[in-house]
């Protein structure tokens, strides 16, 4: 690996994350309707956004989403993540670490999640094909709850450096079987389908983190990077969020994070009332600091909270459990694609 190479790779990506940054984003939360309930009869006081993930409890269903790390510019980020995420109660996962498994010199560039946030829960998170031993320095690396890890297999195929071997399922089995915490099988971008779901569910799989189409888009990045940009075509691969998450539906057993394209308390909203265990952004928060600062990011956060509060007191919904039991309007291109996918709903 070169490794000043990636350094910079991992400094291209944040700036070209927020150079591609869309504020509406295309993840179907805007094809989903609640039905408003005018006698909620409830207080926003009595509403708990106390959510669960395997054997952790999170006091608030929200995920700052795995951004960055190995350069001095993106340890500045994680620094502000870590100290932001302390502030909001909000979980916390880290960028890729494969380059600090390789270069000992970067792992400060990602301690700081865990520096400035001692006491909140964090993910640790590598990519998909390391052994247990890594998955394991990952994890005592940043004292992690649990472990992401990312399945990428169309960034790397647009991505001018990228990887072209994708036989990972084994290892990922072996990561779940052999670590000391929650494994999450994150994609980064390009959604899941009912196929993959049902497969990680084999190998013992309990937790996913979607990563719908909708959010930072990879393939346009990694297409802006290379010399000639001929994979533009790539640019509207995979699944949105929202039929991801329909996607889900169909393998219970497994507990679900959504994110990909979340801009405000009611996409959460709605993603948490299809199944979601808790709901992650990234790219509108990596936004939300580069145009303003650390405390503006801190506020906008802790307002989805009291947003998401609203919205569960207007459905008279008391906790998450309440909210999941509701029942949404569909546009009619969602319901085509739950029909032409045989998915219940």
């Amino acid at each position: 690996m070169d490794l000043a190479r990636h350094a910079h790779r991992k400094d291209e990506h944040l700036s070209l994350a927020e150079k591609f940054y869309q504020p509406v984003a295309a993840s179907q939360f805007d094809q989903l309707r609640f039905i408003h309930q005018s006698l909620p009869e409830i207080a926003v006081r009595d509403v708990d956004l106390t959510t669960h993930l395997g054997p952790l409890t999170l006091p608030v269903p929200f995920l700052i989403e795995a951004m960055t790390g190995g350069s001095p510019r993106t340890g500045q980020v994680n620094a502000q993540l870590g100290r932001i995420a302390a502030a909001t109660g909000m979980a916390v996962s880290s960028g890729s670490q494969s380059i600090a498994l390789q270069d000992a010199s970067t792992v400060e560039t990602f301690t700081p999640l865990r520096e400035n946030n001692p006491d909140g829960i964090v993910f640790a998170n590598i990519g998909a094909g390391h052994t247990v031993a890594q998955a394991q320095t990952a994890i005592d690396m940043l004292a992690a709850n649990a472990l992401e890890i990312h399945v990428n297999t169309a960034q790397e195929i647009v991505m001018p450096e990228g990887d072209r071997d994708f036989h990972w399922l084994d290892s990922i089995g072996q990561t779940v079987a052999g670590v000391n915490v929650p494994v999450i099988i994150k994609e980064v971008g390009f959604g899941m389908a009912q196929e993959t779901l049902a497969k990680l569910a084999t190998v013992g799989v309990q937790y996913v983190d979607l990563g719908g189409r909708g959010g930072t888009n990879f393939a346009q990045i990694e297409n802006f990077r290379r010399p000639n940009k001929e994979l533009s075509y790539l640019a509207g691969w995979g699944q949105t969020t929202v039929e991801s998450l329909f996607e889900a539906h169909q393998v219970p057993q497994l507990q679900v994070i959504a994110t990909g394209g979340v801009r405000q308390p009611l996409d959460a909203a709605k993603a948490l009332a299809l199944g979601a265990n808790v709901v992650g952004s990234a790219g509108h928060i990596l936004h939300s600091l580069i145009k303003t600062d650390e405390a503006t990011t801190t506020a906008m956060l802790l307002d989805w909270q009291d947003g998401l509060r609203d919205i569960m007191t207007l459905l008279g919904t008391r906790n998450l459990a309440a909210l999941k039991a509701q029942r949404l309007l569909l546009s009619p291109a969602l319901e085509s694609y739950c029909r032409q996918r045989c998915l219940q709903y």
